[in-house]
């Protein structure tokens, strides 16, 4: 009797977590300190687009951009579970009706 191949489903195929998680570090959370907090963004204002730079793992000593929520001050530390994507730089606001 031959034997039946089964093939894996899609749910089977996908290995690990969600979109992207493969960027995660395998180390866990690396620490970044806060540079400079730069402007507030979101539609309540409630994300803080930071400044940051990384302290350890193989991008020791890159300085990127992040988003961050909540409480946030100069000289915090961040723990980041990635450190490959920068957060885009918030446009300025247009001021429609003024000439100025």
């Amino acid at each position: 009797m031959a034997k039946k191949e089964i093939k894996p489903t899609k749910q089977e195929k996908k290995s690990g977590g969600s979109k992207g998680s493969e960027k995660l570090t395998e180390e866990g959370a690396v620490p970044a300190i806060v540079e400079a907090v730069l402007v507030r963004t979101g539609t309540r204002g409630e994300i803080t687009q930071v400044k940051c730079k990384i302290l350890q793992g193989k991008n020791r000593g890159k300085s990127m951009r992040r988003n961050v929520r909540g409480p946030i001050k100069k000289r915090d530390i961040l723990m980041l579970r990635e450190t490959e994507i920068e957060a885009r730089r918030v446009m300025k606001s247009i001021n429609r009706g003024s000439k100025d």
